[in-house]
């Protein structure tokens, strides 16, 4: 078993990960490790917490269906009780799509079917998943590498697992559970999503925090994902404070212990996104414009730099787009952009102008040589709209994008990138 709590102390106590630890939210090793008696958590692409009580399991999350077995495995290298309830924290797969390996186990055993609950929302995410599958599994591709999530590879098969397993109790603001000596209060608020649940286990003081804490910048501002809510998500990070816990549980990275500790992550945590509903609310009203707003908001850098607060997976400028989204609509205050030419007409006259889509290549990449990133993509990308057959053009794409890729640091950007400039990488040397 790993300490995971001393772990996740020095880092936050140091202020930083030392080079050539593994990141907090890389920790997939499926292994378990008790941080308090019967607590565990099994670390994977969504983690499972456990609780024994004297009725059974409780879990928090089955994680990824690729997952779920070995997680099963090794819980019961700890424990070979029932698993009497299991919480989804919310609908996303990495928290659900193991759920039926779990039905599977308690079958083969000759136990009950496990107690199933969310939020009363999680029904509706999983009929909005199999109406946007396809769009789903190509977003997953762009975000993460190929085959990781949701069948990604498999074009035959439907996102999400094989078969999803819908819960059977349901809230809507707050539930409380008693599984034997446990009692479990639930409670929703909006952050990543609308269908978030987070708990209060009292006789530990512990709180299960979901995807609310993951060890990186909050992923309120997913570009290619449904609505998120930066504002409810802090308040819930207040509400959580306000209950002083002494064990705090994500579903991704590590545990962490200690009143005091736990007070000062939650705190720099809402205090930058609360800043960041502000500063651009502020602009909003004085009537700025997004693209005034996005280059001029941002969070401060020493909360950037803590370790739980690094923008490695989304990022503060993503995050001022899904505030105007939310408070503002998709109309972006310019207003050629409400009803906009076709792309590709707006391009061949800019590459008339500008001598042909080989001098915007050109210039391009003297633009991204010189660090000049985003420029540089806008010509690129300019360029192989007025021209999409042309290779030397994509191969002028694909560099200037491989370029922006190496200079970001979310991964949502990265993988954005990086698969716009594969795309063109091919076109260049397609015979």
């Amino acid at each position: 078993m790993a300490d995971l709590l001393g772990m996740s102390a020095r880092y936050i106590d140091e202020g930083a990960i030392p080079e050539g630890d593994t990141s907090p939210l890389d920790r997939r090793s499926r292994e378990l490790s008790e941080i308090a008696d019967g607590v565990a958590v099994i670390e994977a692409f969504s983690h499972v917490l456990a609780f024994r009580t004297d009725e059974g399991l409780v879990l928090f999350d089955t994680s990824h269906e690729a997952h779920a077995r070995p997680i099963i495995e090794n819980m019961r290298r700890w424990t070979k009780d029932p698993v009497h309830s299991i919480a989804f924290t919310h609908g996303h797969i990495d928290h659900v799509g193991g759920a039926k390996a779990f039905v599977d186990e308690a079958a083969d055993a000759g136990n009950p079917r496990p107690r199933f609950i969310a939020h009363e929302n999680v029904d509706a995410r999983i009929d909005r998943y199999q109406l946007t599958s396809g769009y789903n599994r190509i977003v997953n591709q762009r975000q993460f590498s190929r085959g990781r999530m949701g069948g990604a590879g498999r074009e035959d098969r439907p996102f999400g697992p094989a078969e999803w397993v819908r819960p059977d109790t349901t809230f809507q603001n707050r539930l409380t559970v008693r599984v034997g000596d446990e009692t479990v209060e639930m409670r929703h608020d909006r952050g990543e999503t609308d269908d978030h649940l987070w708990a209060w286990l009292p006789k530990h003081k512990a709180i299960c925090a979901g995807d609310f804490l993951i060890w990186a910048f909050p992923n309120a501002g997913n570009p290619q994902k449904a609505q998120r809510y930066p504002l409810e998500w802090a308040h819930a990070l207040r509400q959580m404070q306000a209950m002083e816990p002494e064990l705090l549980l994500p579903a991704h990275g590590l545990p962490i212990a200690g009143r005091e500790r736990i007070a000062g992550v939650l705190d720099s945590m809402a205090r930058a996104l609360e800043g960041l509903v502000r500063d651009t609310l502020e602009l909003m009203n004085q009537g700025a414009r997004l693209n005034d707003i996005i280059h001029t908001v941002s969070a401060p850098a020493d909360l950037l730099e803590k370790p739980y607060l690094k923008p490695v997976y989304d990022e503060p400028e993503f995050v001022v787009r899904n505030i105007w989204r939310l408070y503002g609509g998709w109309y972006d205050g310019n207003p050629a952009n409400l009803k906009p030419a076709r792309e590709s007409e707006l391009a061949d006259e800019l590459c008339r102008l500008a001598g042909g889509a080989a001098a915007l290549s050109f210039r391009a990449r003297e633009l991204s040589e010189a660090g000049r990133h985003r420029l540089a993509c806008h010509l690129a990308e300019i360029a192989v709209q007025a021209s999409p057959d042309a290779k030397a053009v994509h191969a002028a794409r694909a560099k200037v994008y491989a370029a922006r890729r190496d200079a970001e640091r979310s991964l949502m950007a990265k993988g954005i990138f990086n698969t716009v400039s594969a795309e063109s990488a091919a076109k260049a040397e397609k015979e």
